[in-house]
Parts: C-alpha cells; sequence; structure tokens
C-alpha cells in the first residue's frame, strides 16, 4: 500500500512536469507536438484544476499516518516513564512516660464584691467626687446629696430633746415636793402618783427626742455616699441636680446612681461534668495540701498556662438541668488586669501519673472526623492507625488509644507517606519538653 502511494505522488508529479520536458525532448513525434500545442490552446476546464490538488493533500496525509504507524509500533519505541525511588521516612517507637490526666474546662471571672449603689434618702444631688471607671478606696466619698433639709430636721430633733429635758426638770421638783408634803401630811397619795407619772411622761420624751436626733443624724449622714470597699466603679447613672428617690428599708424605688465591683482577689467560675467531677475528688483525696486544690489557667489571647488558682468552693449539689456542678477558684489580681466577665481555658488534674504514649503533635493527621497516625510495618510498608488522642504534654500529643508501644510512627516525612506504598525508613528519637508543659 505504502509503494502504491509513492507511486501516486510520483506520477501526479511527472504529470506536473510534462509539459517542460515535451519542450526539449527531441524523441517527440511531431503528431504529439502538433497535439500538444493544440491542446495548450484550448482552455482548460475547472474540475482538471481542483482535482490535482486535493489528490496531492490526500496522498500526504495517508504517507503521515503510514509513517507514524510504522514507528509507534516498531519493538525499538520510546520507553515509559522512568520508577520514583520510594520516600525516606523518620521514625521512633512512641515515647512511654508517667503523666497524669487533665481536663480542659471553661470558666469566667466574677467579682467577690459586687455593689450597686442607690441612694437611702432622697433630695437634689449637689456633688460628685470621681471619675467613669476610676479605682477607689473604702471610704472615699461619692456623692453628696443637698443635706439642708435633713440638718433642719435634726435640728428639730435636738429642740424636742431640751424640751422634753425641761419637762423633766420640772417633774422631777414636783414630784420632790408632793413626797415631801406628803410626809406633813399635806399631800395625798395620789398626788405623789400623778407627779410620778408625769416624771416618768418626761423621761420618755426624752428617750423619743435622742432617738429623732439618731434618725435625723443618721439621714444627714447618708446624703453623703462613700465607697463600701476597695474596688473600680462604673459610669455615673445621673448628674448633678438630678431629684434622687431614695429609702433607707427599699419600701419604695430608688434611684440607681452607679456600681461598683472588686478586681483583687477574683472569682474564677466554671462548671465541671459528673464524670469529671468524680476523677477529680478522688484525685483530691489522694492528694492532700493545697496542691490538690490548685488550678492552671490562660486568658483567650495566651498560648501558656503560667496563671495560678485556689479552688475554695464546690457545690453543694449537681445541676438536675445539666448534669454539672459549679466550682470555684480564687486568684490574685494585683495588677487589676482581670475583669469580672472575662473568660479563662482552665486545667484541671482529675487522675494520677500514669504510663502514657506521647508523638509529635505533626505525626498525627485528622482524616475526617477522626485522627490518624502513619505507621511502617517490619517491609517497610506504611499502615495507618486510627487513634484517639488527648492534650499536649511536654510538647506532645497524648495517644490514649488505638497505639502499641511497638509500633514504628513516622514522626518526620509523613507527608510522603502514602498508606500501603513503601518507604526507606530511618530511626529517630522523640524528645520530651518539660518547659512545654505550660503550653497549650
Amino acid at each position: 500500500m505504502r509503494d502504491q502511494l509513492f507511486d501516486q505522488v510520483g506520477g501526479a508529479q511527472a504529470a506536473d512536469r510534462s509539459p517542460d520536458r515535451g519542450k526539449d525532448s527531441p524523441s517527440e513525434h511531431p503528431t504529439d507536438t502538433s497535439r500538444r500545442t493544440q491542446s495548450q490552446n484550448k482552455p482548460s476546464t475547472g474540475r482538471r484544476l481542483t482535482a490535482r490538488p486535493w489528490a496531492i493533500a490526500a496522498a500526504l496525509i495517508g504517507l503521515a499516518i503510514l509513517v507514524w504507524f510504522g514507528f509507534a509500533h516498531r519493538p525499538g519505541g520510546p520507553a515509559g516513564p522512568p520508577s520514583v525511588p520510594p520516600a525516606r521516612v523518620t521514625v521512633s517507637q512512641p515515647l512511654v512516660r508517667n503523666v497524669d490526666t487533665r481536663i480542659g474546662l471553661l470558666g469566667q471571672f466574677s467579682a467577690i464584691n459586687r455593689v450597686e449603689l442607690r441612694a437611702q434618702v432622697g433630695g437634689t444631688l449637689t456633688e460628685l467626687h470621681f471619675q467613669d471607671g476610676q479605682m477607689v478606696n473604702k471610704g472615699d466619698l461619692l456623692f453628696v446629696i443637698d443635706p439642708r433639709p435633713y440638718e433642719i430636721r435634726l435640728a428639730r430633733a435636738n429642740a424636742q430633746l431640751q424640751t422634753a429635758q425641761a419637762r423633766l426638770a420640772l417633774a422631777t421638783s414636783e414630784l420632790t415636793r408632793a413626797q415631801s408634803l406628803q410626809k406633813s401630811s399635806f399631800a395625798t397619795a395620789e398626788t405623789v402618783d400623778q407627779r410620778t407619772s408625769e416624771l416618768n411622761a418626761a423621761q420618755a420624751a426624752i428617750d423619743d427626742a435622742k432617738a429623732q436626733i439618731r434618725d435625723a443624724e443618721l439621714d444627714l449622714e447618708y446624703t453623703r455616699i462613700t465607697a463600701p470597699f476597695t474596688g473600680r466603679i462604673g459610669a455615673r447613672l445621673v448628674s448633678i441636680g438630678s431629684l434622687i428617690a431614695g429609702s433607707r428599708g427599699a419600701s419604695s424605688p430608688t434611684t440607681l446612681l452607679t456600681t461598683l465591683v472588686s478586681l483583687d482577689p477574683i472569682y474564677l467560675d466554671f462548671d465541671m461534668s459528673e464524670s469529671d467531677y468524680l476523677a477529680f475528688a478522688r484525685e483530691r483525696e489522694r492528694v492532700s495540701g493545697p496542691l490538690a486544690n490548685q488550678v492552671v489557667f490562660s486568658l483567650g489571647d495566651e498560648n501558656r498556662f503560667i496563671r495560678t488558682g485556689t479552688l475554695d468552693f464546690v457545690d453543694n449539689s449537681l445541676d438536675r438541668s445539666s448534669g454539672t456542678i459549679h466550682v470555684r477558684a480564687t486568684t490574685p489580681n494585683g495588677d487589676l488586669f482581670l475583669v469580672p466577665g472575662e473568660f479563662a481555658r482552665i486545667r484541671v488534674a482529675v487522675a494520677p501519673p500514669a504510663p502514657t504514649l506521647l508523638v509529635p503533635d505533626a505525626a498525627v493527621l485528622l482524616d475526617q472526623s477522626q485522627h490518624m497516625v502513619m505507621t511502617v510495618s517490619p517491609d517497610g510498608t506504611v499502615v495507618p492507625k486510627p487513634v484517639e488522642t488527648g492534650d499536649l504534654r511536654g510538647g506532645l500529643r497524648v495517644i490514649q488509644a488505638g497505639l502499641d508501644k511497638d509500633d514504628r510512627v513516622i514522626i518526620e516525612g509523613v507527608v510522603h507517606a502514602v498508606p500501603g506504598s513503601k518507604v526507606v525508613a530511618e530511626d529517630g528519637t522523640i524528645q520530651y519538653d518539660e518547659t512545654a508543659d505550660t503550653h497549650r
């Protein structure tokens, strides 16, 4: 077939060159020359002009197909891609170390002392002695309500006392005179009894006047509102000139002036599940002393658990709706950095130290909803193993289940380890960082 195509191409090329060779060839017959002359004088048809290029193109395409087919199927064709050598990884057995079991909880700070400052007497606010949000000490003056009405009331109570004292003096003199006359038979016993009653009434009036004075003094004292403890004051809710409603017994609506919270020390409240509480209670019985009540925590923007608190309260019952028990720790706050309402991450030890498997955190892969560790079998095959993980200890991840202490875990080059593939394993070492226990 290839030879026929070459003959067609050659014949077409010879047909193209035949007019030129006819002019120079001396062996042509005169009759052929005359016929050629006549044919050249005739006009060419469109079909012959169109068919010749198509024939050449078809012949060339067929030739290219045959050449490709011949090279593609000959025994010495191009070779396949070179084989990839197995990846190199570093493996090590899990590190076995005695570590205690800790649980992570979320807590929230609250103030030990918090009070809403309300007026106990009514009147017009005349003075303010603080800036919003500043620290105030116990006894500092904060508000002053117009004291003049209460000063007038105190003066009236003092006047009543003086009147009662004058009546008492008169009653005492009349009683003494009546008793003298009774001895001389110039006064009756009835007169003595009457003077005695007047004396007692005068004494009672004195006691009432003294009580009125104390009451007026107390109201006058309440016109000056002071800080009941040291803490940070909130924003003032009234202005100078505001009419303040007050009541000492809160028997009527009162005006809220501001709020005050203590900051040092401060509470850290959190809830513990029933199972965690049982484990924590048993560990607390095992370890006596302050260490049993110690908790560590960190703030939202911190990655080290370097802050400590002392657990000082466990509620007396579990909440039925949530199945948790409320627990509280107290922590110092000398720099006043912690504020009520802020959240913290807490760690609490709930079990004694026990042998635990540890691997680098980078060796643990997340496969959808489970964690995976890549191991290498004795024949060099990568074998994945699903595991249950815990927290970080010494910069390493705790493996709670799914891994054996004799497994060869890939600790470096895990990105090149494809399950089921062969790898070249080199022995490595897992290091425990003592200083990293305070890390997240």
